[in-house]
């Protein structure tokens, strides 16, 4: 932005309508006057205004005659936008130019544009038009295509930390750094809400600013706090990260910035796992962050971040922010592929799963009883018998036949065709075991099991999983080992592939039998129906093949 308006300024191409475009508090207005000063300078027109002659005094005291300052979100009326632009074919009675500053210009009704895009098509050569909005959708394409658009982004944290020191200091005021690094996170960008934030702080602090007194006033968590609640997340340890998020509440009423933070904390880690060298230093915390980034995996800060961003509504629409932030922790926990399958049913009680079977037994005969009779008023054929259903004991049986022996897991000879057997009790999950199910077993080195993973695969490995995954394999064959994963075309079975063609077969034995029936083929018969294959599907209780 800057370096676009000093050309402008230095060479004299001047435009006839600037727009400043951002967020509160970063200087659009304060920018708009400068450019009023460097374009009405007695000295002439430059980059650099002389702050001396009457022009810069004027306009920096506020009561320059030709630079009329608008507030639009109080003069939105068309009425008000005639009555401004009657003086507009006037020539400046001081300066070099008339300078319309409109502030909040995006306030203005549709009318008001309508009647100020004509001055905007076919300006004057002494005016211009200087724009400063929030929020530029609001405003007309027609208005935006006849302006020079300048986006102000946010101010950094170390800019704003930088920047109040140098007031404080100035102001003779004791201060902590780390207190202005909590004011400059609260005001997200702004330097108007961080000068705001550090007059309470003045007052709240009585005269010396200090990190525990902001933070109370504030009402934002500590920093360490945070770092904490990862932590603990990396443990897995859902009661003591409920007791830490009481212990924010404290002092926190609202969770919202809390959220904020973790977020901001889990994008740093993320980015410490793939660029190292790329960390933000700004709070002085590398090492914490590395460390962070070794305790968990790449899924998992993927996973927690999308389930925050995900979460963040939840606070938004609800009264108690507290039980809504953790609930999205409880997510986070429950949903990582470490945490899956760790939780266990409750065990219903003897008595009373007894009576529900009982209740259930009761409840089938009677429906069994009703269909009788509805069966028998209907006038259905009498040769027509009722479906033969597999007790569990001959299904186990079929099935047991169907599935080849499980083999002694016995490391020595393992081969790809023992690992296609030994793999169904690998007790793994995730991505992880999504890894091991598309690959082969290549071979064995030592202590070391070469795998070779599809590349149709490949998008879901990475180095990350190498120790969950020779912790399994260590597991499963209770020794020591190591895996090492290549990506490549396979020329051997996968357990994803034995698997998949296991169920085909199966459920083409399956649709065979039922096909094969008598009492289906007179249902068939009777009722000109048709098999839909796709919902056939086996009897055991899992549904599994």
């Amino acid at each position: 932005v800057l370096k676009s308006l000093k050309n402008a300024l230095d060479n004299e191409r001047l435009h006839h309508a600037y727009l400043f475009i951002g967020t509160r508090g970063v200087g659009k207005t304060t920018l708009a006057r400068i450019l009023a000063k460097c374009l009405n300078c007695e000295k002439g027109v430059s980059s650099t205004p002389c702050e001396e002659c009457n022009s810069c005094i004027e306009i920096n005291e506020g009561r320059f005659i030709d630079l009329i300052e608008v507030d639009a979100a109080s003069r939105t009326k068309v009425e008000d936008t005639r009555e401004l632009l009657d003086n507009v074919q006037y020539a400046p009675a001081r300066g070099r130019f008339k300078v319309y500053l409109i502030d909040e210009v995006h306030m203005l009704s549709n009318h008001s544009f309508n009647a100020l895009l004509k001055t905007l098509e076919e300006p004057p050569p002494h005016v211009k038009f200087l724009f400063a909005t929030t929020d530029p959708k609001k405003l007309p394409v027609t208005v935006l295509s006849r302006c020079l658009q300048f986006n102000l982004k946010n101010l950094s944290p170390q800019l704003i930390v930088d920047y109040l020191a140098q007031v404080l200091i100035d102001e003779k005021i004791e201060f902590d750094e780390d207190a202005l690094w909590q004011v400059a996170v609260a005001a997200s960008g702004s330097m108007r809400d961080a000068l705001t934030l550090i007059d309470q702080a003045i007052s709240y602090c009585q005269g010396k600013i200090k990190k525990e007194g902001v933070v109370e006033m504030l009402g934002v968590p500590e920093q360490q706090q945070v770092y904490a609640l990862l932590e603990i997340m990396a443990k897995k340890d859902a009661g003591e990260m409920i007791n830490l998020v009481n212990l924010m509440a404290e002092k926190t009423p609202d969770f919202v910035h809390t959220l904020d933070s973790l977020l901001s904390l889990l994008h740093r880690v993320a980015i410490a796992q793939v660029l190292p060298k790329a960390i933000d230093n700004s709070y002085g915390d590398r090492k914490q962050i590395e460390e962070l980034a070794s305790k968990f995996t790449g899924e998992d800060i993927q996973l927690y971040y999308q389930l925050g961003v995900k979460g963040r509504d939840d606070l938004t629409f609800t009264a108690d922010t507290k039980s809504a932030f953790e609930m999205i922790l409880l997510r986070m926990l429950i949903f990582s592929p470490e945490y899956v399958g760790t939780t266990k049913k409750p065990q219903p009680d003897d008595a009373r799963s007894g009576d529900t079977a009982n209740g259930v037994k009761k409840k089938h005969s009677d429906l069994a009883h009703e269909a009788e009779s509805n069966q028998a008023k209907a006038g259905f054929d009498k040769h027509v018998e009722a479906l033969p259903v597999k007790n569990s004991r001959q299904h186990n049986q079929h099935e047991a036949a169907e599935t080849p022996k499980q083999a002694d897991k016995n490391f020595n000879g393992l081969n790809n065709e023992a690992w296609l057997r030994h793999y169904s009790d690998l007790v793994i999950d995730g991505i992880a075991a999504n890894v091991l199910a598309n690959s082969q077993l290549n071979k064995i080195e030592d202590d070391t099991l070469h795998f070779l993973l599809d590349t149709k695969h490949s998008s879901v490995f990475n180095e990350e999983l190498i120790p969950k995954l020779s912790r399994a394999v260590s597991d499963l064959y209770k020794r020591e080992l190591n895996v090492i994963i290549t990506i490549g075309e396979l020329t051997k079975d996968t357990p994803a592939e034995l698997s998949q063609r296991q169920k085909e077969e199966l459920h083409r034995k399956m649709v065979s039998e039922f096909e094969g029936d008598k009492n289906v083929q007179e249902l068939l018969r009777h009722f000109t129906g048709t098999v839909v294959e796709e919902t056939i599907a086996p009897t055991n209780e899992s549904g599994k093949s």
